[in-house]
């Protein structure tokens, strides 16, 4: 099978994993099985596949023809765009794939990580202008990406390592956008926080508990965690605050890679449904338009 054409009536069976370390934990069979269900892509399985970043590049090469792709979670994203045949322009860019499927030359690369935080913000009916992200890491630098796509006026990177920082800095000038950086002190985060209309949060459960009081007031948050829900960072906004969760990024990350797997178009309802079924979460999940 080739990328963008579904398989003919009566291929044999077609298998695609998620590889990760660990990956018991993973959504993305919920997802995709619901997917090539509702698409009525019979023969199709998914499943979870224990995998770190050094052994990944041998599994995927020896992928028999019925593999048609992979998700990837951590550690193995760099080791998934070093090993590709063909990497996207996003990919180039962040040097970490979350998508390898299979092409007409062979393993092609994808960061739909980008799409995940594009469609949930879409979907919520948020256009970000000026943007503060808590957090420096893997995650943030797919934020920065999006945030370069949507064409913000200004961003502010607080992150607990300023190495890692640095880097979302400099990946940011790259793509166009001017960025300047803040320490997670209240008063900083304060200062920062009367400017912006949008948080996005990636740090870890507890890190930016101290913040919630100091960050209620702002238009609108992304906060990528998703359990346990809401976070101190969500609960604390203000009634008419648009808050946006990590299973809207997953969700929407997970069309895109639907596409790229099977050749057809993600049906998003049934996915949707799926993950709420996986989750038992009470999150409204807007579709939109992605």
């Amino acid at each position: 099978m080739t990328a963008g054409s579904p398989p003919p009536a009566g291929s044999p069976p077609h298998r695609a994993a998620v590889l990760g370390s660990p990956v018991s934990h993973s959504l993305s069979p919920a997802l995709h099985t619901a997917g090539f269900a509702a698409a009525g892509l019979r023969g199709w399985t998914y499943e979870r596949i224990e995998c770190d970043g050094e052994h990944l590049p041998e599994l995927v090469r020896a992928s028999g023809p019925e593999w048609a792709g992979y998700s990837v979670t951590m550690p193995g994203k760099g080791a998934a765009a070093a090993l590709a045949d063909v990497a996207s322009d996003r990919v180039a860019v962040l040097g970490v794939a979350n998508t390898l499927f299979r092409g007409p030359s062979g393993w092609h690369a994808e960061n739909t990580d980008v799409d995940g935080v594009l469609g949930a913000l879409r979907s919520a009916g948020v256009i970000p202008h000026r943007v503060l992200v808590l957090g420096g890491g893997g995650t943030a630098r797919s934020v920065v990406a999006a945030l370069a796509e949507l064409g913000v006026d200004s961003l502010v990177l607080a992150g607990r390592q300023p190495s890692s920082t640095a880097d979302c800095v400099e990946l940011a000038g790259r793509l166009g956008l001017a960025a300047r950086t803040s320490d997670l002190s209240t008063d900083q985060i304060a200062s920062c926080s009367a400017e912006v209309d949008l948080v996005v949060s990636t740090l870890p459960v507890g890190a930016a508990d101290h913040l919630a009081g100091t960050l209620a007031g702002v238009p609108t948050l992304l906060d990528v965690l998703y359990h346990p829900w809401p976070t101190p960072l969500a609960a604390a906004g203000h009634a008419g605050r648009v808050t946006v969760t990590g299973l809207d990024m997953l969700l929407h990350q997970a069309f895109r890679q639907f596409e790229l797997f099977t050749g057809q178009p993600a049906p998003m309802a049934a996915m949707r449904s799926g993950l709420l079924r996986a989750t038992g979460a009470r999150i409204p999940l807007a579709l939109g338009t992605g």
